[in-house]
């Protein structure tokens, strides 16, 4: 028997640009929607989400804004040239990377502890170590830290692109139109459909909204042996208070809180105390969801369509039987949806 989500996705299935590069309005793009209390597929479009959601429904949106996280750098004083693609920020002020180097080897470039990488006159860093959990990232040390490292991120970097993207978008592109904290390596793109006039119909409607931040790390190693086992990457989270009481008190009031991508619902279901609260917290996590994973903060889902075998699919499974994912996913490739971050979405609707 094949494993449950090993399906064939079309090369053709890839979403190559953004809607609005396609003609298409940001909030346009097409919605499959999967009933959690009767396992009934609907296709509609995403300027229709209200259509699947109630009054006193929360939804809780990652606010994370995307770094420019792609840069080019030599070895110092005289070396091979690399992209540093950023995954992690550390609680040391350490960034975890992932290093390609141009001759397309992963160790052409001789990397190695000490290695000093030149981005500009202003930009450097020294590779410090290996990541033991991910043995293809590596420790840098900037040469700047804060505020100064982001401004010369925006300055010098461009954002992750991977094979499937037709052209070098600009940063625009990648962001939601709510992101605030700039942080993540790749763009949280459950939520990049959103638009203003949306948001603003959905609280009319009497559907609330709140904010937490993770940033998100790399989705792609670059090594289909690592990529194919999940390693998950430690990645930072923050819930206010504000946050928090407005989902215990969403779940005291009778509401369903539904998460607007995947990144939201590690961070809620990381944060629950043992009376099933949801508490305000600043902290790292690794938290891999799975079937056996009984959910406490979340009722539903929005998320974009994932990959064959991604770990993001295992996370489904915590919402709904491996067998109907498995069959509306089949339904949406017959169906002709797109894939990726500039594809269309996929609305796990909450049991009423």
């Amino acid at each position: 028997m094949s494993p449950p989500f090993s399906f064939t996705l079309p090369e053709e299935l890839s979403a190559t640009a953004p809607p609005e590069r396609r003609g298409i309005a940001r909030d346009r793009v097409r919605l499959m929607t999967i009933n959690r209390q009767t396992f009934q597929v609907e296709h509609s479009r995403f300027d229709r989400l209200g259509d699947f959601l109630r009054s006193g429904d929360l939804l809780v949106f990652n606010s994370s804004r995307t770094l420019p996280a792609a840069l080019e750098g030599c070895e110092a004083p005289v070396g091979a040239c690399m992209q540093v693609r950023l995954a992690e920020h550390l609680p040391d002020d350490s960034w975890l990377a992932l290093l390609l180097c141009q001759q397309g080897e992963p160790f052409a470039c001789g990397l190695r502890s000490g290695m000093q990488i030149h981005f500009s006159s202003q930009l450097s860093a020294v590779v410090e170590e290996r990541d033991c959990s991910i043995p293809r990232l590596w420790k840098l040390r900037f040469s700047q830290s804060g505020t100064q490292l982001i401004n010369s991120l925006y300055e010098l970097g461009q954002p992750i692109r991977y094979e499937y993207v037709s052209a070098p978008w600009d940063l625009d592109y990648y962001q939601t139109v709510y992101a605030k904290e700039p942080g993540s390596a790749e763009m949280p793109s459950a939520g990049r459909a959103f638009t203003w006039k949306l948001l603003f119909n959905l609280q009319r409607q009497g559907i609330q909204i709140a904010h937490i931040v993770l940033h998100t790390g790399l989705s792609s190693y670059m090594d289909d042996d690592l990529d194919a086992q999940h390693l998950a990457s430690e990645e930072e989270y923050f819930i206010s208070e504000a946050t928090a009481q407005k989902i215990n008190q969403t779940h005291q009031a009778g509401g369903r809180v539904i998460a607007v991508g995947t990144t939201v619902v590690r961070a809620l279901e990381s944060s629950v105390d043992k009376t099933g609260k949801v508490q305000a917290k600043h902290d790292y996590t690794r938290l891999r969801i799975t079937e056996n994973h009984q959910l406490k903060a979340v009722e539903g889902l929005l998320t974009g369509l994932h990959e064959p075998e991604a770990s993001h699919l295992d996370l489904l499974t915590a919402f709904l039987p491996p067998k109907v994912i498995r069959e509306a996913y089949q339904e949406a490739v017959n169906d002709r949806y797109l894939w990726h971050e500039f594809g269309d979405l996929n609305l796990i609707v909450p049991k009423s």
